[in-house]
C-alpha cells in the first residue's frame, strides 16, 4: 500500500538518492515542518521524496527488514520499516506508515505525530486515537541552546530543592 502511495506522489516530487544526501534532506524537511531533526534516525536511507504540493513524504532504506532505534533519553524503542511514508504539514505528520513503538511487550503502530502548540512536547498517536506525549528535546539531534539552558536551570533548581 505504501509503495502505491509513493508511485502516486512521485510525479512533481523532489526525489533524492544516496545515503548522505538523503540524511541531509530528511533533516531539512523535518526542520522546515517544525519537527525535531532526530525524529527519523534511519541509518541506511537510500531514497527520500517530498511532494510539497500534496504534502507527502517518503523515506526508503536499504535494510528490507526495517531498523529498530532506541531513544535513550526516554527509554523508548521505535521500529522503522524499510519504507516510511506520511502526509505532512507544519508541526504534524499524519497517515503515517512504517513506524511502530514498543509499549510493554507489544509493538504499537504510530499513525500520527504532532508537535504541541507550545513546541515543548511531541505527541504520538495510534490509529485508535490513543496518544502519548514526550519532551521534544528527546528527538532532537542538537537541542537548541535555549532548550539546553532551560533544562540545565531546571536540573539545578531540582538539585537545590533536594538539598534544602
Amino acid at each position: 500500500m505504501a509503495s502505491k502511495l509513493v508511485e502516486e506522489h512521485r510525479s512533481g516530487a523532489d526525489v533524492h538518492t544516496g545515503h548522505e544526501l538523503c540524511e541531509r534532506k530528511a533533516r531539512e524537511f523535518l526542520a522546515e515542518l517544525g519537527l525535531p531533526d532526530g525524529l527519523l534516525p534511519l541509518p541506511s536511507l537510500q531514497e527520500v521524496g517530498y511532494n510539497r504540493a500534496a504534502g507527502f513524504v517518503w523515506l526508503r532504506q536499504t535494510q528490507s527488514g526495517g531498523v529498530t532505534h532506541t531513544f535513550d533519553s526516554i527509554g523508548k524503542q521505535v521500529w522503522y520499516a524499510a519504507e516510511v511514508t506520511a502526509f505532512v504539514e507544519k508541526g504534524r505528520m499524519h497517515g503515517l506508515t512504517g513506524v511502530k513503538s514498543k509499549e510493554l511487550l507489544i509493538w504499537v503502530t504510530i499513525s500520527e505525530i504532532v508537535v504541541s502548540p507550545s513546541g515543548s512536547k511531541i505527541v504520538f498517536r495510534t490509529p485508535a486515537g490513543l496518544g502519548r506525549a514526550f519532551p521534544i528535546t528527546a528527538f532532537q539531534l542538537n537541542p537548541a541552546p535555549e532548550a539546553e539552558k532551560k533544562a540545565t536551570e531546571e536540573e539545578t533548581a531540582a538539585a537545590a530543592a533536594t538539598t534544602n
